[in-house]
């Protein structure tokens, strides 16, 4: 259910209307005002609009900027994938008689140092 929260950005009051928590609204809005005053004060213009402008385009800078340097979740899985596949390879899962299968001697020689092979393998 939306609900209508009333914030001050530059002097000038506004009745946001959202369905977020009126907190997470004040918060956005105090950010907002926030990056107005920097550009204003920075800049020394006094046009709102022009201020606006301005921050819109070093918070979207900012963003944009983060976007690339975070991994996707595509990027996410695969890293994912790719560890277990080395877990399950560290790990085999006994044969019927007994004995490993698929055991590889050197993998685990790129562990974190203090951590070994068989605390990783422990059953469960």
């Amino acid at each position: 259910m939306k609900q209508a929260v009333q914030v001050t950005i530059l002097g000038q009051q506004y009745m946001v209307k959202s369905a977020a928590p009126p907190e997470e609204i004040r918060k956005v809005a105090d950010f907002v005002n926030d990056r107005l005053e920097e550009v204003a004060k920075a800049s020394k213009t006094v046009d709102s609009l022009n201020a606006a402008v301005l921050a819109l385009l070093n918070v979207s800078g900012s963003y944009l900027r983060l976007s690339e340097q975070s991994p996707t979740d595509q990027q996410i899985e695969e890293r994912i994938r790719h560890l277990l596949v080395r877990l399950e390879q560290a790990c085999p899962e006994p044969a019927a008689d007994g004995t490993k299968k698929n055991s590889q001697e050197d993998i685990g020689h790129d562990l974190p140092s203090g951590l070994r092979k068989t605390d990783l393998c422990s059953e469960i």
